[in-house]
This record gives structure tokens, sequence and C-alpha cells, in this order.
């Protein structure tokens, strides 16, 4: 056998094809040498983002003694866990069965060539022994031996580990709870594992977990509307933003989020920047924006669409998915500073005002240098230095713009330029929401022309496609990119309709019911009815660094089935959110994407529909949208240009309506009668 990456599209694969180990794709040709052999599969996971996989490989992958043992003794597997989650998923899960432990990445687990199942797993191992891991030659060598010596043994824990997946598979169960008592218990698990002092949840490394905050940001609301008035839900939220916006994992000087911060205090990040944490987070600070001005947050956003509409950004229309955290071989190198290295680029008034906010003046955070972030607030540091607001505001600016252009002239991390179909779906959701709160029109361009680059490249008319590279799309979506695409769409037509979008959704609906919904049990399987046979077939619930895709979809359906009166949508988030309660009820906080859904399942969704000639409908869209207000669904759709309405609207304006706009308030599939002049839909908006 020999190295057969170099015919892959993946970016993190093709970093591996110079390895002197004979890597090989996931695909029949490599699993039947395996079983031709009966060489056990050595199977690595990982991502080009990934900092630990990219010291394993430099430690171990190219180094040549270990790939002469990993050559001779076992089928060595590459996986892009981005291109391939479905392999992920599985085998993350198995390593958890194995081990008792979490996975993570680089994952690097060893299959029996004839059942596929691991017999062992671990994630990161040195090449020498440290930090109480074996050294990954040496292991080799033991496991080896294990599957030479004791294969009876390893088959039948392979067969009860298979008899342990298949029992994992949920199914209905009956509600134990009242709708309301359930979502109340998810509000007050998460606030038992909330960091009181510094936001967030759990200890370290903290993740920004956004499907989490915004399930508080929504109890908060819907306390609101029915007279609770849950002030702690929406302090949890507001600390949590505050300090993700003022910490570390924020770059301050190029803008975007880092995966996560490796410190309870959010000051030093893992450098990577994920495409999808960007999406999830640009729309959850556009929430919070919705309730009121925060200059904080509006940076925060703002400098976020920027980072990706500057880097991320393929010239097809695309996003690409990850920013790495490497440069030269070091972890965070591009992001960190000197103190001397900013006094010298900045002026003396500039560098006083840098060294105040972003903590210049404070211990080194970051291997004798500095992490940026902010130590305090804005109003705080502007009164301590006793400048004017504007003032402070412009040297804040031009000391910004000099660090940006001086760490431009470092080498900049490597980006993963394959664009996944789910992903983008996230940030099309990001960008028009918060292209709408914040006025920003260039952002919903951006989302529609993504939108577009979906349809156009990642669709076949048939099916959706997960991933693009040059020109070449490839591999069936999964579930998660139905669901995050279909998000994306439903938020784009919220704030700036268009046929082709509606019916793209429509499109995407009907195919992802086809051929991903469990019929006889409800909810959604990962992977589609045809897909290649794997030793487990997920259905995920639990929310992840990424909401799971039944909670996605059964949200998306709900408000599908209402804007197009189509019951078939609404039966299905029915279904799916019946096979889950069992597993809400028993983690309730962690299934915060599925109590969303069942939120506006218990509380049908306002639809509100604006209908008037494109250019005069903006007020009442504005209007309808003041506020967070996440039982209200707004749609303005043009008298010109659109076929395909909700059936329950009045295919006919009168002649002397056609020229200005008019709404409907719709619920359970009911509307209001038209209204006809905007200080009529002030008051029905409340």
């Amino acid at each position: 056998m020999s190295n057969r990456l170099n015919g892959q599209t993946s970016p993190y694969l093709l970093q591996h094809a110079d390895n002197p180990v004979d890597w090989q794709p996931w695909d029949e040709g490599a699993l039947k040498s395996a079983r031709d052999s009966q060489k056990p599969i050595l199977l690595s996971i990982g991502y080009s983002a990934c900092h630990w996989c990219h010291v394993m490989a430099h430690e171990s992958f190219e180094d040549e003694p270990t790939a002469r043992v990993m050559n001779q003794h076992f089928v060595n597997i590459k996986v892009d866990r981005e291109e391939r989650p479905d392999l992920d998923k599985v085998y993350q899960l198995a390593h958890q069965l194995l081990t008792q432990n979490t996975g993570g990445w680089p994952l690097t687990m060893f299959l029996d060539p004839d059942t596929l199942v691991p017999f062992f797993g671990g994630t990161y191992f040195p090449r020498t022994p440290q930090y109480g891991l074996p050294g990954f030659a040496d292991l080799l060598m033991r496991v080896h031996t294990a599957f030479a010596e004791q294969r009876d043994e390893l088959t039948a824990q392979g067969q009860k580990m298979s008899e342990v997946l298949e029992r994992l598979v949920l199914v209905p169960a009956e509600a134990q709870l009242e709708d309301e008592a359930l979502l109340s218990s998810a509000r007050d698990a998460l606030e038992k594992q909330y960091d009181q002092q510094h936001g967030g949840f759990g200890n370290t490394p903290k993740f920004p977990m956004p499907t989490t905050v915004e399930r508080l940001l929504r109890h908060w609301a819907f306390s609101n509307l029915h007279g609770e008035r849950d002030r702690g839900a929406l302090d949890m939220v507001m600390l949590t933003l505050t300090a993700m916006a003022r910490g570390g994992i924020f770059d301050h000087i190029g803008g975007g989020f880092c995966r996560y911060a490796v410190d309870r205090q959010w000051q030093v990040p893992h450098f990577e920047k994920m495409l999808y944490d960007n999406g999830l987070l640009l729309k959850l600070y556009a929430d919070a924006l919705a309730i009121g001005p925060d200059a904080l947050f509006e940076s925060a956003a703002k400098e976020t669409a920027a980072w990706l509409l500057r880097e991320m950004r393929d010239a097809n229309g695309g996003f690409y998915s990850a920013m790495d955290a490497d440069t030269e071989g070091e972890e965070g190198k591009f992001y960190a500073w000197r103190r001397e290295q900013a006094r010298r680029l900045l002026n003396e008034d500039e560098y006083l005002l840098v060294e105040t906010l972003y903590g210049l003046d404070k211990p080194a955070n970051f291997d004798s240098k500095w992490v940026l972030r902010r130590t305090d607030s804005w109003r705080s540091v502007v009164h301590r230095l006793s400048l004017d607001e504007v003032e402070a505001s412009a040297l804040l600016a031009s000391a910004k713009e000099k660090l940006f252009e001086a760490r431009e002239t470092r080498t900049r991390p490597a980006i993963d330029r394959k664009v996944l179909a789910g992903w983008n779906g996230l940030v099309i959701a990001g960008l028009a929401h918060a292209g709408q709160v914040l006025h920003e029109p260039a952002w919903v361009d951006a989302a529609e022309q993504a939108a577009d680059f979906c349809r156009d490249h990642l669709w076949n008319g048939e099916r959706l496609l997960a991933t693009w590279k040059d020109g070449t799309s490839q591999t069936a979506a999964y579930l998660d990119d139905y669901a995050y695409v279909l998000m994306g769409l439903l938020e784009l037509l919220r704030v700036r309709w268009r046929e082709e979008t509606a019916r793209f959704a429509l499109q995407l609906a009907d195919t992802v019911i086809e051929r991903f919904e469990d019929s006889d049990n409800g909810g959604f399987f990962f992977t589609e009815h045809d897909h290649e046979q794997l030793i487990h077939r997920p259905k995920p619930s639990n929310d992840d660094a990424l909401p799971p895709g039944n909670g996605v979809l059964a949200s998306v359906l709900l408000s599908l089935g209402h804007l197009f009166a189509e019951q078939r949508y609404l039966d299905t988030a029915d279904r799916t959110l019946a096979w889950a309660r069992g597993a809400m009820e028993q983690a309730p906080a962690q299934h915060c994407a599925l109590l969303s859904a069942l939120e506006s399942h218990l509380y049908a969704p306002e639809t509100v529909i604006i209908r008037g000639p494109e250019e005069n409908m903006q007020a009442w869209l504005e209007m309808a949208n003041k506020g967070y207000k996440p039982w209200r669904d707004v749609y303005a759709i043009p008298y010109e240009g659109v076929t395909r309405l909700p059936p329950y609207l009045p295919r006919l304006v009168s002649a002397d309506v056609q020229n200005k706009p008019v709404a409907y308030v719709c619920r359970e599939l009911s509307c209001s009668l038209p209204i006809e002049t905007l200080e009529d839909f002030e008051e029905a908006m409340g």
C-alpha cells in the first residue's frame, strides 16, 4: 500500500498526503484491504484547524520509525471530521463507551477489520511517554500484540459494544412533566451549571455554548410574556455575553470568536476560529441587541461580521469552514503581543488607552506575552483616563487600525477553504438576523449570496451535498446540513422575502423528511436511509458545540408549517418532540434546542405577514420586529414576483390597497382582517 491522500479535496487530508504513513481515505478499497490482510484499522479523525492534530502529526506521523510500525501492522485510515461527521459521531461515542471519558481530536481508534467495531482507542498520544500517556510507537506494538494474541476476547468485547450501541437508540416515551414544568426544570438545571462570577457554564475549558445561552434568553422573554419576569435568566445571558465579548476568546483586533477559552475567565483562547461558532454567536448577539443597545455587543457583532466577510468568504459567495490556531508551528503566535511591540506601534495617547483597556498593564497571560482582553468596562477606562468619549473612541479606532496592519505582516494562520453546507446555513442565519437588527443591508446581501451558493453548488435537484472545494461538490449531506441550511433560509425570508429562497426551503424540507425521518418512531436519523451502513446509526438529540439537527428541524418545520399551512410539517415536528420527550425529561439542560422547539409548539407562533410594494414595507417590517419576541415570525412578502403564498392569505387585494402595505396577524393558521395603516399595525404589534 501507499499513501492515497493526494487525490482528496479535504485540506486536512492533504496535510497528511506527504507523511511516510500509508494513509488511506475511508473507502471500500481501504476497508477491503483491512479485511483481506486481517490487519486492524488505525482510524485517525481530526480537522485542519486542530492544534493537537498538528502536534501528533509532527511527533508521530512525520516520524519514519513510527510510520514503519504503523505501515507494517495496521491499515491506516485518515478522516476529516468535517467531511464525515457521521464517522466522527459514531466513533466518538464508541470511544466514550470504551474509555468512560469524553473524546476530542485527534481521535485515535483501533478497529476490528471484519466488524469495524473498535477494541481500543484514545485521543492524542505523544511520541514518548508523558502526560500519563504511553509513547505512541510502544502503544502500537502493544495493540498489535493484543490483537494477534487475544483476538477472541476482543471479538467478544466488540459484540458487547455492538449490543450497547443498539440499546442507545431512543424510543418515544410518555410525558411525565407538564411542558411548562419541563421548560422550568431546564432553566433551573442551567443555573446550577452557571459560573456566577465569570459567566458561562462549567469550569475549564469554557465553551461559548450559544444554544444554551439562547435557551435562557428565550426563557426570559416568554416569562415576560406571561407576566413572570425571570430577571435571573436574563442576568445569566448578559454576564456571559459581556464576559465573552470582553475576553480573549474574542479577537479584539481582527474580529471573530475563537473556539473556547482554556480558563474560567475567558482570558486565553484555544485560537482556532470555527465558522459555526461565529454564525451562532452573531445571531445571539443580535438577539441581545434587539432587547436594547449595548456598545460592547454591537462592536463584537460588527467586528465578527467584518471578519467573516473579509477573511472567510469565497469569491462564489460561500464561507470557509475554519481558521487555524497555529502559525509557524506555534499556537496563538499570530494573535499574541509583547508590550514593547504595541508601544512602538502606537503614539503615547493610543498606547495608554490600549494598555489600560486590554490589560497590557497587567501580568502577561500567555507564554510571556499578552492575549488582548478587556479588563474593565469601556466607560470605566474612559473615566479613569479623564478622556472625552468621542476622543477616546477615535484613539481606540486609530490604535486598533495600526495593530491590525502590523499583525497583517505576520505569517497568517491557514484557512480551511472547504465550504460546508450546514455551517454556511448558520452563517446565513447570523448575517441575515444581525443585518436586520443593526441595519446592515450588506450583511443581508452576503447571506443571500451564501444561500444562492448552497442552492447553485450544493443542491443537485434531488439532494443536498455536504461539502464544496475548488469547484467540486461531494458527499451526500447529513441531517445537520439540511437543518442548518433550512434555519438560515427561514431567517433570510424573515428579513428579505425572495421566491427562490422560499422554493428552496420547501424543497429541502420535503427532502429531509423523505430521506431522514424515522417514520416508525419519529425524529430524524443523522444519515440518509440509503447511506453507507456503519456500526451505529445515530439519532442525536443532545446539544453539543452545535445544536442537534433534530432540535433545529423541529423548530424550522413548526415555523414553515404555520407559514405555509402545511400540516405535514407540523405533524413531523410533533412526532420529533414526542420521540425525544424521554431524553428531554431525563436531561433537560442538555436538550436546549429541542426545548426551544417544544416552547414553539406549546405557544404557537404569531405569524405576521406584511404585503405591499417592496420599497414601502421597511417601516412595517421594523415595527413588527421591534424588541426581542421569539414567539413572533415576521415576513414582508411583496406583491410582485411571488407565486407561492400562504394559502390562508387572500390572493388579491383591492385596488385602493395595492399601492400601500397591508398586514395580517395569523395564529393557528387563521388570520386577522387586513391592517391597512401603520398606526393600527403598531397597536396590533403591542
